[in-house]
């Protein structure tokens, strides 16, 4: 129960017996009379599927397929709770299925597989993949969340990852409202990741690709923090994904704890677990820090904490804080832009595409405002409309 007297959890589960779930399916065509019945299956409808097969380009636009993504589980890593199986994954795959039709129209369904078999997967989702305009990959773990994601890029569709992608894309919209409230240059800043998981490093790569490409200023330095500490080029213990990032940062060659890459740092971004940062660590960050605590549904440090110890700004995933950094705001839009452009894959120009949407979607950014709220059923559109611009002028639509 939180502070002001709510209940979420046992009411959430009190509303989800008494509807079955959240989804159903709603027709758009008619069938009053023999005639409707006959256009919309047989005999008329043959005649659909005969122009389908002479054309394979029309199923875009004679059947569903223009507006449905598939939202794709194996029940690794459901929310911050861990791995919970295929039946437990769906009531979250349903929740994003509501938010993607709320706040996008864009008809999604959760797709939950008995299977945690890399190759199993991508070989279900290959077969599944002529009925969707999009895959959004979800809770599942790493590295196999890469691997899955890589392997789908052929389809012809865009397959995207969000718990990567789509956290990615709002932290560094967060962050850039953030330095702008902050007055700090992030040339001279030294970002620090807690979390070594596929949202960090996804979030880590962005931020890199933004300063890459002239978007954001090149950082002055980041560091990447795993469960054993500063992630360097030293350690003999990395994976590859994080080998890859140590060639990229910590140009210091720093190493040792959490503790030490915090001491004199501008910012803090927390992908990890809860209750890992001390005031204590705050204090010891340079003069008006911007602190990202983001791990649900208990972050790094307590927003009234990390206040008390001198953070300037302060953002988590949690609803009942100012500046929520939450996937909703972005998922949405980069789909519904997707499919509009008719897109076959999410390029990097267009995260970045949505990510700088998000940001000026706030035009007047505060201490306690540097995101859009989650509800404002306006923001969808906006970063579609950047991320089909993104899709047209890069080529990533279908030929």
């Amino acid at each position: 129960m939180d502070d002001e007297g709510h209940d979420y959890e046992q009411a959430s589960v009190a509303l989800h017996e008494r509807t079955h779930g959240k989804l159903s399916i709603v027709s758009r065509v008619p069938l009053a009379s023999r005639r409707d019945l006959s256009l919309a299956y047989t005999p008329g409808v043959a005649q659909v599927c005969l122009e389908i097969a002479k054309s394979p380009r029309r199923v875009h636009t004679l059947t569903l397929k223009h507006n449905t993504v598939a939202v794709v589980s194996d029940g690794s890593a459901i929310l911050g709770i861990g791995n919970l199986g295929a039946e437990a994954a769906i009531p979250v795959m349903e929740g994003k299925a509501v938010l993607f039709k709320e706040f996008a129209d864009v008809d999604a369904f959760p797709i939950c597989l008995k299977t945690q078999k890399t190759e199993e997967i991508i070989a279900c989702v290959r077969a599944i993949a002529p009925v969707f305009g999009g895959i959004n990959l979800e809770d599942i773990a790493s590295p196999r969340c890469f691997e899955v994601e890589a392997a789908l890029q052929d389809l012809g569709i865009p397959v995207f990852h969000d718990d990567q992608h789509g956290t990615a894309i709002v932290v560094v919209a967060a962050l850039t409202n953030a330095l702008r409230v902050t007055k700090k240059d992030l040339s001279k800043c030294r970002v620090v990741f807690n979390g070594s998981g596929a949202a960090a490093l996804a979030c880590a790569r962005l931020l890199l690709a933004c300063g890459e490409r002239g978007v954001l200023p090149k950082l002055g330095d980041l560091i990447l923090c795993d469960s054993k500490g500063i992630v360097h080029a030293g350690r003999a213990d990395l994976n590859d994904h994080k080998r890859e990032l140590a060639s990229k940062t910590n140009r210091t060659e720093l190493t040792g704890t959490l503790s030490d890459a915090l001491r004199s740092a501008h910012v803090f971004i927390g992908l990890s677990t809860a209750n890992v940062v001390t005031p204590e660590m705050v204090r010891s960050m340079a003069a008006d820090p911007i602190v990202f605590p983001m791990a649900n549904p208990t972050p790094e440090i307590m927003p009234e904490a990390a206040k008390a110890a001198g953070a300037a700004l302060v953002g988590t995933g949690r609803s009942d804080y100012p500046n929520q950094i939450n996937n909703v705001l972005a998922f949405p839009g980069i789909f519904r832009g997707a499919l509009d452009a008719g897109a076959a894959h999410i390029n990097e120009d267009m995260k970045i595409a949505a990510a700088q949407a998000l940001a000026s979607y706030v035009r007047e950014p505060g201490y306690e405002h540097i995101l859009p709220d989650p509800l404002d059923k306006k923001v969808a559109p906006h970063v579609a409309a950047a991320v089909a611009e993104a899709a047209k002028r890069t080529g990533a639509v279908r030929a």
